[in-house]
């Protein structure tokens, strides 16, 4: 990209803001080549080296210096197309964004928020900073969007997540000082994102720079609605400008005094190796005078009825309908899945099982969560279907390889694992008979791409059709 197909308004804003010297720089950034980077799952990976190494010598990694699991790759190894990527071993992260979630530093066994949170690069990093513990609500408005979040989630194998798709005060009706961190990527012009994507420079204008200020004020009185006292809340964008940056958080500050800023952080492409990131920490004080009124100090009054009765455990005949669903499950996981150890509530949306998670700091129950629109209501397990249960997608990706009662590894070299990604049978043993766990090998170890029902010397293919590879 050439500098002159910036906007002239926002080369100008940019020399204004910088300076002379560091603007120019800045500017000339555009038209260096973008980096690419991706982060290690550590919810598979673990804290084994083996595969981790076996990783990075295949995309030429080198470390992203301000998160552990981030790496740069080479665009010509192309990850992305890679059967590693369908097995969740990595997310695909563009560098600067993996700073947000470094500096809020979620931990294991808390609740927290992800309000604006698709596609899911920071979703799936708070989850693995999380280890399966605790509770991670992932929203995102926009239903396309919401649905792209719900798969990353799933193929990252993350249990302990439900992904809502709803308008921030809907969740700040329902959900009051309810979380301990709250991460909040902003919706914004997306100067940060100039270098990738065309599109996002036609769309730029300074009107559209006051917009995005105004609609991340309003997204931003919800989250504090719904921060915990003594919680931390993250603020981030993808662009440079003070008004979506610096300015709404000193009125933010202005406004909820009870709010303070521990840290802020930026990454310019000019400085590091980066697209550029904004990120704000704060942080709640202990108690403040609105926190027992209802009003969680965010100067909104709650709305009734936030929570709704519906369908809930206390329904005789969806309880029955549970049980069974459960039970189901629990004989197919014995004879499938032996090693498997799962924990939460079993509850049915509509004929699909989950396990909604359990935290000790905000128990959630059906009731709760009737009248919002959950694409994925904690771990799906899958179906009760006339006496057999047919395991989710979801189910195999959180698994272990040390679950399966029958496991057949593919190895990422050969044309097997690139056919049953294509969602094709494959040839297997003849004693082989049952749901299969097919996995990936990698480093010496392997790690879950889906299932397989095995009969009479085949695996038929049980990869759902919207995530098997073109052939």
């Amino acid at each position: 990209m050439t500098v002159s197909a910036l906007p002239g308004a926002f080369r100008d804003a940019v020399l204004s803001m910088l300076g002379p010297a560091k603007g120019e720089a800045f500017l000339q950034s555009y038209a260096a080549p973008r980096s690419y980077g991706l982060r290690l799952n550590t919810l598979k990976l673990g804290t084994s080296t083996a595969a981790a190494d076996k990783l990075a010598g295949l995309f030429a990694l080198r470390p992203v210096p301000w998160c552990e699991t981030g790496f740069y790759y080479e665009e010509r190894t192309r990850p992305g197309k890679q059967a590693h990527h369908a097995a969740g071993l990595y997310y695909i992260q563009e560098p600067s964004a993996m700073s947000a979630v470094e500096l809020l530093d979620p931990q294991p066994g808390e609740t927290v928020l992800d309000l604006a949170a698709a596609p899911g690069g920071k979703t799936t990093q708070i989850a693995a900073k999380m280890r399966g513990e605790g509770l991670l609500i992932s929203n995102e408005i926009h239903p396309q969007r919401a649905r792209i979040l719900a798969e990353n989630v799933e193929r990252m194998g993350v249990r302990n997540a439900i992904v809502t798709q709803a308008a921030p005060p809907e969740l700040s009706a329902r959900f009051p000082l309810a979380f301990d961190r709250i991460m909040l990527d902003a919706p914004c012009s997306g100067e940060g994102m100039f270098r990738k994507d065309p599109d996002a420079i036609r769309e730029w204008s300074p009107e559209a720079v006051e917009l995005c200020a105004a609609r991340q004020w309003d997204i931003l009185q919800d989250a504090v609605a719904m921060l915990k006292p003594g919680g931390s809340l993250a603020y981030s964008t993808c662009t440079f400008n003070r008004r979506e940056n610096e300015e709404t958080i000193a009125r933010l500050l202005a406004s909820f005094p009870f709010l303070k800023l521990v840290a802020e952080k930026r990454i310019w492409p000019h400085v590091q190796e980066g697209e550029g990131h904004y990120v704000a920490l704060l942080e709640r004080e202990p108690s403040g005078p609105d926190d027992a009124d209802g009003q969680a100090g965010s100067g909104r009054k709650r709305k009734d009825g936030g929570r709704q009765s519906g369908r809930s455990g206390k329904d005789a005949a969806a309880t029955r309908e549970t049980a069974a669903a459960w039970q189901a499950f629990r004989d197919f996981a014995a004879e499938a899945l032996p090693g498997l150890r799962v924990d939460g509530e079993p509850i049915l949306f509509g004929e699909a099982l989950y396990l909604l998670p359990r935290s000790e700091g905000l128990a959630l129950t059906a009731g709760m969560l009737s009248g919002l629109k959950i694409p994925r209501a904690g771990l799906e397990l899958g179906e009760a279907r006339k006496g057999r249960f047919e395991p989710a997608h979801a189910l195999a990706m959180a698994a272990g390889a040390g679950d399966a009662a029958r496991v057949v590894t593919l190895d990422a070299d050969t044309p097997s694992a690139a056919a049953f990604l294509h969602g094709d049978t494959l040839p297997v043993q003849d004693h082989l008979r049952g749901w299969c766990l097919v996995t990936l090998a990698c480093g010496g170890e392997s790690f879950p791409l889906g299932w397989g029902k095995a009969s009479g010397g085949q695996l038929k293919n049980h990869l759902p059709k919207g995530l098997r590879h073109p052939g």
